[in-house]
């Protein structure tokens, strides 16, 4: 469980200076300021009854208070914040809130025994801007239960286990901004569910076990502006359905079931979006994405995506952070990122590529983050890395790199960037054998060579070779204009390289000269 908000409060008011005017505080209570009174004791089994009137904030945390009756607060009428957190309530008279006309903060969360609420306990709080109900054990809410409560703003019922929810719970909640239903039992949403919540701004559904979801689920929030549906079971998205949704701004479906994903699901009419997470689903397919001109976060990560269209971008031009770690991608269309010139961060790490086009970042001038790690690269292209101008981190580490003649600018591009990869003493060479486990940025550059095969060979038929004792001799007849090097190497025990390197210089040379190269045997 996260820190809630009354958790914070308890925290903040620690830190609060006490003053020097002497409070009159309820017995195992404390009094940090006039106006704010903690309760965080055991051994508190009923609500203090000598509370000053000044006192506004009241919180009682960790008690043995199991009831809350009629006259628990009478005393205390000119309450505006009221927290009650992790105590042991299993029940709350429908009239213990009716003094409490002045109240505009209300939280009654962390209460495993409490699984009612009776209707009429909110009646005279007509004032009341932000109601928690969080982690107790409410099976369902009876309807009319928020109907006096036309200022709410904010209403969380998350952590219950809520399997239903009556048609016209919300209807009178004109002013709701934020509505987290996440972690509870929901089994389906009806199709007026939310009729009436015109202004609302937030909608979280965490955890819920969500179905048959269709655009008139949405019907009458059209000024929504976050939508959060993760951890449910969702595998389909109709058409349209979230087309009513026109300034919807964060979308988050992460953790759910969907094997498929495109902008039809908007009606084309998602310019206001700036996030999309699906991470954590079963996404093997996406088609377009181009209606989402506004774009700016896209989370993709942990699906089953194996490829991706050449323009499924297209259009997204404000996109600045791409999450496409964890899939199943071999390889990338050259162009995919043609035109993201806004994009700041890339993950590519642990997908299966195997190559990518030399001019695939060209676009993304100011990336900061670019991950290719835990793929399976041997080596890239000619001039990959050369566009980015800012001050960015780079993570290259487990890719099966192959240290050889081919890996001359990856090689150079590490050793001149090497403060700005990230976990560089775990880029290692996969080969060749004798520099196998290596770090890239430790091996010389002469290291890098490539072993040639016999159709590759150079004519050494001229060349003639003759061992006497300890020594070798290779006698090659080259021609004037001609140049050859040979490069000799001794691998010690240890698996160290010794290297002698004689080049033949064409000029000063006849016809017929001979090059001479003796070398000790080892």
């Amino acid at each position: 469980m996260g820190k809630e908000p009354g958790l914070l409060l308890f925290l903040l008011l620690l830190f609060c200076h006490k003053g020097d005017t002497q409070i009159s505080c309820p017995y195992r209570c404390q009094c940090f300021t006039p106006v704010q009174v903690l309760c965080a004791d055991t051994w508190i089994s009923s609500l203090p009854r000598n509370m000053s009137r000044q006192v506004t904030d009241f919180i009682l945390m960790t008690s043995s208070v199991a009831h809350l009756f009629p006259n628990s607060l009478q005393e205390s009428p000119q309450l505006t914040k009221l927290i009650f957190l992790h105590n042991v309530l299993k029940s709350i008279h429908s009239q213990a809130f009716t003094h409490l006309t002045e109240l505009q903060e209300l939280e009654i969360s962390g209460n495993p025994l409490l699984e009612h609420l009776y209707l009429g306990t909110f009646t005279k709080q007509a004032n009341l801007t932000k109601l928690l109900l969080n982690y107790n054990k409410f099976r369902t809410v009876l309807p009319g239960t928020f109907d006096s409560l036309q200022q709410l703003q904010t209403l969380q019922m998350k952590g219950n286990i809520i399997s239903d929810l009556p048609v016209f719970l919300f209807l009178k909640l004109h002013n709701l901004h934020v509505l987290d239903l996440s972690q509870n039992k929901l089994t389906g949403v009806k199709r007026q569910t939310f009729a009436g919540l015109g202004k609302l701004e937030t909608l979280k559904m965490n955890h819920n076990l969500i179905s048959n979801l269709t655009s008139d689920t949405f019907h009458n929030i059209s000024q929504l502006i976050e939508l959060h549906l993760e951890g449910n079971k969702i595998s389909e998205l109709a058409d349209g359905i979230f087309s009513v949704l026109t300034k919807l701004k964060v979308l988050n479906l992460r953790g759910n079931l969907l094997t498929t994903f495109s902008d039809e699901v908007f009606g084309f009419k998602a310019s206001n979006l700036k996030e999309v997470n699906l991470k954590g689903n079963r996404l093997i397919e996406l088609s377009s994405l181009s209606s989402l001109t506004s774009l700016t976060d896209l989370t993709l990560s942990s699906n089953q995506l194996s490829n991706l269209p050449e323009d499924i971008f297209r259009n997204v031009t404000t996109l600045e952070n791409l999450d496409l770690s964890e899939n199943q991608l071999a390889s990338l269309p050259e162009t995919i990122f043609r035109d993201l010139f806004a994009i700041k961060t890339i993950h590519l790490n642990k997908n299966s590529l195997r190559k990518v086009e030399a001019n695939l970042f060209e676009d993304q001038l100011l990336i900061q983050q670019l991950y290719l790690s835990d793929n399976r690269l041997e080596t890239v292209p000619l001039g990959l890395l050369d566009p980015f101008i800012m001050q960015f981190t780079v993570r290259l580490h487990g890719n099966p790199w192959k240290c050889d003649c081919h890996m001359f600018y990856l090689h150079d591009w590490v050793l001149k960037n090497s403060l700005d990869i990230e976990m560089l003493d775990r880029m290692l060479c996969e080969s060749p054998g004798f520099l196998r486990r290596l770090t890239v940025a430790s091996i010389d550059k002469d290291q890098l060579v490539c072993q040639v095969s016999k159709d590759e060979m150079p004519d050494l038929s001229s060349c003639s070779l003759q061992a006497t004792n300890d020594t070798v001799t290779i006698r090659c007849k080259v021609d004037k204009s001609s140049s050859m090097t040979v490069r000799v190497q001794f691998e010690e025990d240890d698996g160290s390289i010794k290297e002698h390197v004689l080049t033949n210089e064409p000029e000063g040379l006849n016809r017929g000269n001979e090059m001479l190269i003796e070398s000790p045997l080892e």
